[in-house]
């Protein structure tokens, strides 16, 4: 989580320079109260993704080495997961609830006509995350789907779609212009 890192350091870097500039010792500023600089923790079932279980954490990992205002966490025993994760004999597809809430379907025909597991978990995770598909579009961008053709095994958002995600759980959690429309089922 880059943004808490970097606001712990700079207030130390602050506390220290305005110390050494005043010549006199001052107390350090309070840390940044982690209300203000906790990511939303968002969990995900996939116990039910069965051979795509492995692209699926590596998806959820890839967003959160991306972004850093949600955090995509395995659901503990015992509790209600906000994304659930299906494996099925269909098309990729993403079926959102609310944002941060849904289901996603790692379908065996995308995988099956050459399609990267890694790049299907994290393009149906962004979906999940308020993103809706860019087609057509180039590799370098995470929601062009599967018109980036089957050689693209892209997973990682670009910047653009990094803001996105950003903006979609920062702060008041206001959502972006073009956002993914809740209740919506969306089919890559």
């Amino acid at each position: 989580m880059h943004v808490r890192k970097l606001t712990s350091g700079l207030a130390a870097v602050l506390a220290v320079t305005f110390s050494l500039l005043g010549g006199q010792a001052v107390a350090a500023p309070a840390p940044v109260a982690d209300h203000l600089a906790a990511a939303r923790v968002v969990t995900y079932d996939a116990s039910g993704s069965a051979e795509f279980r492995t692209a699926v954490d590596r998806g959820a990992a890839i967003w959160n080495e991306s972004v850093d205002a949600v955090e995509l966490q395995p659901v503990a025993s015992g509790q209600r997961a906000n994304i659930r994760v299906l494996a099925d004999n269909g098309w990729p597809r993403a079926q959102t609830t609310s944002l941060g809430n849904g289901t996603v379907y790692i379908g065996r025909q995308a995988v099956d006509q050459g399609y990267n597991t890694i790049r299907i978990s994290s393009h149906e995770l962004g979906h999940i995350l308020g993103l809706p598909d860019r087609k057509p579009g180039p590799c370098t961008s995470l929601m062009s789907g599967s018109s980036a053709g089957v050689a693209c095994t892209n997973p990682y958002p670009n910047a653009a779609e990094k803001a996105e995600v950003e903006g979609n759980f920062g702060g008041e959690l206001t959502r972006t212009a073009g956002a993914v429309p809740v209740g919506v089922t969306i089919v890559d």
